[in-house]
């Protein structure tokens, strides 16, 4: 029973071992033959990466070979379907030809060629398609075609059917919708739908034309990019930069570096913003400037409207007008180039720098320069500070609630509670005119409630009141008061060593006081008036000071800095107006005036 079994197992073995060999034989033997008709490809036959036209001359070709080529591209789609976009298509050419031994991997196509890789159509004259690297050269009339948007010629191409960059060189123009670009080299890489040049290009579109070293643009984005040499021309300005970026569509011209914006009124400088160039409106940043006619508007950033005229600076601001020689600055200023008009706020600032390094600095506010014409080629402007008014030169310095200033007679008012000091002299009423000549003062007016009074120490003081004043400089100094109306003194005569030699309190109607070495140095009475002399020694003491005085040095600035300090008067120092300044015509009526 043993041997039986033994001998079965050694029958299957040599069963199994039979049908092995049979099966090698087999394999062997499929390995052998080739189906039928099949030839391997050589350089005599036309063959595109993919498809060739039928309007194309083709070689022939067995028909098991075109089978057999069919069912090969259906098993490698079905294999890699990603590679259908890697591969360039022959549509047409009127003629083909192919050199198996010189150039076995080439195929030279003339007349009408036409090809197609993925949505992109690219014709030519003549064209040599490189079958290892999967790519096109192309000659003579060169023409891309992507659906109704993109077109772009050239004299010549290189397109790299594996990256998808084509190279144009020679008459190169890019056309997307209403955008022009032309250059005599562009790559372009339809990846990124992004097109760039480098040996210097035209950029143009319905607004604008562009030029530069460099460039790129996206007919996807309509984003372009300039560097080097970059010029905007517009009907109305012309923008140079070094680095700038604009969208064709929205018409915003962004600047990356130094440029500058001309036009017939003014002119731009800014290294970083956005200009829209269809809205005239600009955005601008990092210290520009804006000048025109004189003017010069700089910011920590800028707002600028052309076509209004008008532009607002942010932060840091400083307005200078070179011909009128004052600066106005301040954390806002607005500017309309139309009517020269300006106003500035937040720590604003009206500087007066035609006497040189003897600046007047004046702080309010508001600071606001209307101009104005009179229908002629004469202009006059207005100046006006409101409120909390505080200023500063080395040889006068003043305070009040609200001034303005008028070019037209050179006149200065200042409103409500008003002080000016010179040197050591003091000057106050409800209202004070300062008449100026050539940015100096000529005279001063104070009308209503005037008081002048003259520090000797901390006790006397010279003292003069009256219903009005005149006061008169020359170089800036105060040498002659003409005090009228209502006339009270309280004056210390002195000696040639300046010794006070008693106290003179005097009435009358007019009053002439002389002042040499910015002193008080005699006073004159015009028709009557009465007083008593008193010896330094026997002067009462409710004698020593006028009804109306005060001495307001608390509140006098400083230093230039210290406008910036409102101090107002103390309590019960306000004067009470004298006048009733409001329309004596009742509102009801005015409205109703014709």
């Amino acid at each position: 029973m043993l041997k039986k079994n033994k001998k079965n197992k050694q029958q299957d073995r040599h069963r199994w071992l039979l049908i092995g060999f049979l099966c090698l034989f087999g394999v062997c033997l499929v390995a052998q033959v080739r189906p039928t008709g099949q030839k391997p490809v050589t350089g005599d036959s036309i063959k595109s990466v993919a498809d060739t036209s039928k309007s194309a001359p083709k070689a022939k070709t067995p028909a098991g070979n075109k089978k057999q080529s069919d069912n090969k591209k259906q098993s490698d789609n079905k294999k890699q379907p990603e590679n259908k976009k890697t591969k360039v298509y022959l549509l047409h050419a009127d003629e083909g030809q192919a050199d198996k031994l010189a150039r076995p991997d080439v195929q030279v196509l003339i007349g009408n060629v036409k090809l197609r890789h993925d949505s992109m159509y690219m014709y030519c004259d003549s064209a040599l398609i490189f079958e290892k690297t999967n790519s096109v050269e192309a000659f003579s009339n060169v023409r891309m075609e992507q659906g109704d948007t993109l077109f772009i010629y050239g004299d010549y191409l290189y397109y790299d059917g594996m990256t998808q960059i084509a190279q144009l060189r020679e008459n190169v123009k890019m056309i997307n919708r209403n955008t022009t670009l032309l250059t005599d080299s562009l790559n372009y890489d339809r990846l990124y739908d992004l097109g760039y040049y480098f040996e210097g290009g035209t950029l143009m579109d319905e607004e604008n034309v562009l030029t530069s070293d460099w460039g790129e643009y996206s007919p996807a984005t309509k984003q372009s990019v300039f560097n080097h040499d970059v010029k905007l021309v517009n009907p109305k300005f012309v923008l140079t930069s070094d680095t700038l970026r604009y969208n064709t569509e929205s018409k915003i011209a962004v600047i990356l570096g130094p440029s500058n914006i001309v036009s017939d009124n003014n002119h731009i400088y800014s290294e970083r913003g956005f200009y829209n160039t269809m809205t005239e409106q600009a955005e601008l940043l990092d210290r520009s400037v804006l000048t025109n006619q004189g003017k010069k508007l700089v910011g920590d950033s800028l707002f600028y409207d052309r076509i209004i005229g008008y532009g607002e600076a942010f932060d840091n601001v400083k307005m200078t007008d070179s011909i009128n020689k004052n600066m106005l600055t301040g954390d806002y200023c607005f500017y309309n180039e139309l009517t020269d008009s300006a106003f500035a706020t937040k720590r604003a600032v009206a500087i007066d720098y035609s006497q040189g390094p003897d600046s007047l600095f004046m702080h309010g506010d508001t600071l606001q320069l209307v101009s104005y014409n009179l229908n002629t080629d004469s202009v006059f402007r207005l100046m006006k500070a409101y409120h909390k008014v505080r200023m500063y030169r080395t040889d006068v310095q003043g305070v009040c609630d609200s001034l303005v200033y008028n070019s037209k007679d050179s006149c200065m008012t200042m409103y409500t509670d008003p002080i000016l000091w010179n040197e050591g002299q003091q000057l106050l009423g409800e209202q004070i005119k300062i008449y100026m000549n050539d940015s100096t003062i000529d005279w001063a007016h104070i009308i209503n409630q005037a008081l002048t009074v003259e520090m000797k120490d901390s006790i006397h003081y010279n003292q003069v009141s009256g219903k009005e004043m005149k006061a008169y400089f020359i170089n800036g100094d105060m040498r002659h008061i003409e005090v009228i109306g209502n006339v009270l003194t309280a004056f210390y005569p002195e000696e040639k060593d300046s010794t006070m030699t008693g106290f003179n309190c005097l009435e009358g109607s007019v009053l002439h006081l002389y002042m040499k070495d910015k002193k008080m140095e005699k006073g004159l009475f015009i028709g009557k008036s009465n007083g008593t002399m008193y010896p330094m020694d026997q002067i009462p003491p409710d004698k020593l000071r006028l009804p109306t005085f005060a001495w307001f040095d608390y509140v006098r600035p400083l230093n230039k800095d210290d406008i910036f300090n409102w101090r107002g008067k103390r309590a019960g120092d306000t004067l009470k107006p004298t006048t009733d300044r409001r329309p004596k015509t009742e509102k009801r009526n005015l409205i109703n005036m014709k």
